[in-house]
């Protein structure tokens, strides 16, 4: 009896020792906030900070948690988290290349279809074993040949009715969408749809010649607005453009020097794969009689543009997984990978193919594993939008809901590392806080946030989401400060 005692005693101790120090630590982070809130920094801002164990879901910390912020690329965790839920971690896309009509002497009575599912990696260099665009364009001219066609009395069209026409969130801005990471997302992607331009830069202050872009988009009207700075000067370009243009508009500045290029969106990946597997066709000897178009052109002119039922399959490209393309995205901040996660699970669910119709789809998926969605106000799957609105208590319920998961290894490894990976690699180096917070990064416009997991010192799982918004930068750095609270973290 007297040794039960003794050891319930000390149980006890450890339990009120236990206890101490969780108050203490949560005192002296609770003091760094209502710091920061009333200093210079963030005295016109505000900061939502919401920390949780991951298994249980309570609250250890809770600052401004119900305040509703623009969470920029953190709000990749909702729908990365979202598509691995719903799909899985081992799906995958899949691109079909298709015709209709019969080949009789040689002759395709029909048409060419690139028939697209959504898939944001569609020829892109980032994975292994995968083709890149120009790979896969050729492989496919090749499976055209084999077929023994040597004309088509039709035209090849790149099909991207999988998603709605409306490719870009209503609230983006004019500014974004033109460059590479504000790319629209289709029924049909291509090179994660970006295109390279280069220039040939001249003296102080004069044009900048146009060069090239990669890939080769001759079809679009090329408006060169742009000047020479000083060497050293940087990318400064701005690229104009929408889903609808048939011209791209470049302003901006690049620096003196040799040739210098910059990443902007291509506008309708669907027209450009049918025009670039119609020139490799041609100069494989296949004759067609009419011209590339897409279902975003077709809808342009006011056609109609309903593939016949009966086509006949000439080649399948499958993407990676989806565990592999949810790492890309949450890794590198992919924007196109999460409008193209929020849209799919709504397609296949049958919710709808537009992004609002996804938005709704994504309340009743997660409203059905009982998250609270008050003060979210959802624009977008990759945080792009300035008008996204979400709490730190929700990213962090979304955040614990996810650990009873049967894809959560597949989330948990998806998230980068501080001070080792991805955005993150090089925050809070030789801190304690490296190897150990697996934390998503979001920057835009006033906006500078993280969440994750972290693990703490008696080895329980936690999750967090601290959230920056409308801080003054010339009272400090946005960063610096979050990296400081994420050191903090790691005392618990």
């Amino acid at each position: 009896m007297k040794l039960l005692a003794l050891l319930l005693s000390h149980w006890l101790f450890s339990l009120q020792s236990s206890d101490s120090l969780t108050l203490k630590w949560q005192t002296q982070v609770n003091r760094r906030l209502d710091s920061l809130s009333n200093s210079p920094f963030l005295q016109t801002g505000m900061v939502g900070m919401s920390v949780k164990s991951a298994k249980t879901g309570k609250s250890v910390i809770s600052f401004q948690a119900k305040k509703s912020l623009a969470p920029a690329s953190t709000m990749k965790l909702l729908s990365t988290a979202t598509a691995l839920m719903t799909l899985g971690d081992s799906f995958m896309y899949q691109t079909t290349l298709e015709y209709s009509g019969s080949i009789v002497d040689s002759v395709l009575n029909g048409n060419v279809y690139i028939k697209g599912n959504g898939d944001p990696s569609l020829g892109s260099w980032r994975f292994k074993n995968q083709p890149d665009y120009k790979q896969l364009l050729d492989a496919w001219a090749m499976k055209v040949k084999a077929l023994g066609i040597k004309k088509i009395n039709g035209r090849i069209m790149g099909d991207a009715s999988f998603f709605n026409a409306n490719v870009i969130p209503n609230t983006w801005i004019w500014g974004d969408m033109g460059n590479y990471y504000g790319a629209g997302c289709y029924g049909l992607n291509i090179n994660e749809n970006l295109f390279w331009v280069t220039f040939q830069p001249k003296g102080y202050m004069e044009s900048a010649g146009f060069v090239k872009t990669a890939p080769d988009l001759p079809y679009l009207t090329k408006i060169n607005k742009v000047l020479t700075d000083r060497a050293g000067t940087g990318d400064q370009v701005m690229i104009y453009s929408t889903p609808y243009q048939d011209a791209i508009l470049m302003e901006g500045f690049v620096p003196q020097g040799s040739s210098f290029s910059v990443k902007g969106s291509i506008p309708d990946p669907a027209f450009y794969m049918a025009f670039a597997l119609s020139k490799k066709c041609e100069e494989l000897g296949i004759q067609i009689q009419e011209g590339p178009t897409s279902t975003l052109e077709l809808d342009k002119r006011y056609l109609t543009h309903s593939k016949p039922s009966g086509t006949m399959t000439i080649a399948t490209q499958n993407s990676p997984s989806l565990k592999e393309l949810v790492k890309a995205c949450n890794y590198q901040s992919i924007n196109l990978y999460a409008e193209a996660f929020l849209k799919t699970p709504s397609v296949l669910l049958n919710m709808g193919n537009g992004t609002s119709d996804a938005v709704k789809g994504f309340e009743q998926i997660w409203r059905a594993k009982g998250l609270n969605m008050q003060g979210l106000k959802m624009k977008d799957g990759s945080g792009l939008s300035p008008s996204n609105a979400v709490t730190t208590d929700i990213m962090t319920d979304v955040l614990s809901i996810m650990t009873n998961e049967k894809s959560f290894n597949s989330y948990y490894e998806s998230i980068p590392v501080v001070g080792v990976s991805g955005t993150v690699a090089n925050l809070a180096k030789k801190s304690k806080a490296a190897g150990n917070i697996h934390a998503k990064s979001g920057s835009i416009e006033g906006v500078r946030a993280y969440g994750g997991y972290f693990t703490a010192s008696n080895g329980e799982l936690y999750c967090f989401s601290i959230i920056f918004n409308k801080y003054d930068s010339s009272y400090g750095n946005a960063t610096k400060e979050l990296e400081k609270l994420m050191i903090m973290l790691t005392d618990l």
